[in-house]
């Protein structure tokens, strides 16, 4: 089995999901999909928070444009009598945000557990839309599964929710949201902050003993050099966990810092790869 991770550049758009669509259907084995929000989606939940609890109606507005967003995608991707069903199930998500923008208005505060809770719906939409556009796909809610204490992901805990769940998938596709989880003692959600889906990814991989973590992106791989400042980068072919973990410490962005470990313990490869150059070799991180 292997875990897949694609980014909100590599969900954000019709073009890229077909991308992703593909990518996944053509796999040999069975995979665990790992998705983050549509692009731009989190700080739109953001914006939109900080309207309600304002009381400004410019929430609702971007409640709506949210709505048609993620409508559009599967009225185009999702094809004969299953949208009416597919339709139907994401509409119990916006109803909900929707309920969470009107709490926030009433009390005229935006807390952090409000704040947790709206961000989440970012995740938990892609991945079960994602779910309905990917052929024999099956949707597990990462809500039902990732735990966290103050922020950290509870490995243990986490651990055994996986192998109760995905331990036990014998399918050939399983999609969850990244970057999403409940606090072991209180329940709520506490997500495990910003780039915490390659994380998600990572102890996913680890916990499966997965034959590899593939992180989809919008590049090619790590490069020498920040393509944006020197013309002559090239892409890194091979290089080891330290040499990755040191270049996203200094502030490369290719990957979230803390995904490294998990996956380094088990020696498990990680390939960065570009969702929308499908072709190029990208970047394989191992131990030698």
């Amino acid at each position: 089995m292997k875990v897949l991770k694609f980014g909100g550049t590599s969900v954000g758009t019709v073009d890229a999901l077909r991308n992703v669509k593909y990518i996944v259907e053509h796999q040999q084995e069975p995979v665990v999909v790992v998705v983050s929000a549509l692009g731009g989606l989190t700080d739109t939940l953001i914006e939109a928070a900080n309207l309600a609890a304002k009381n400004d109606i410019g929430a609702y507005r971007i409640v709506q444009d949210i709505t048609t967003r993620h409508s559009e995608i599967m009225n185009t991707l999702i094809e004969g009598e299953q949208i009416d069903d597919a339709l139907n199930r994401v509409r119990a998500l916006f109803y909900e945000l929707s309920n969470a923008y009107t709490d926030i208005s009433r009390n005229e505060e935006l807390t952090e557990a409000d704040l947790e809770e709206v961000v989440s719906y970012g995740e938990r939409l892609s991945s079960l839309i994602i779910s309905l556009i990917i052929n024999d796909a099956t949707y597990f809610n990462s809500l039902e599964i990732i735990r966290s204490n103050n922020h950290e992901c509870d490995i243990e805990a986490t651990n055994t929710n996986i192998a109760n769940t995905l331990g036990k998938f014998k399918g050939k596709v399983a999609v969850m949201g990244g970057f999403i989880s409940r606090d072991s003692n209180s329940r709520r959600i506490s997500n495990l902050g910003r780039g915490g889906s390659d994380y998600t990814a990572a102890i996913v991989a680890s916990a499966l003993n997965a034959d590899s973590l593939e992180i989809w992106t919008d590049v090619d791989g790590f490069m020498t050099a920040d393509p944006k400042k020197d013309p002559n980068a090239t892409v890194i072919r091979q290089m080891t966990y330290q040499q990755a973990q040191e270049m996203c410490d200094k502030g490369a962005k290719v990957i979230y810092a803390p995904t490294i470990k998990p996956v380094a313990e088990k020696n498990i490869p990680i390939w960065v790869k570009n969702t929308f150059n499908r072709g190029a070799v990208g970047t394989l991180i191992t131990n030698d």
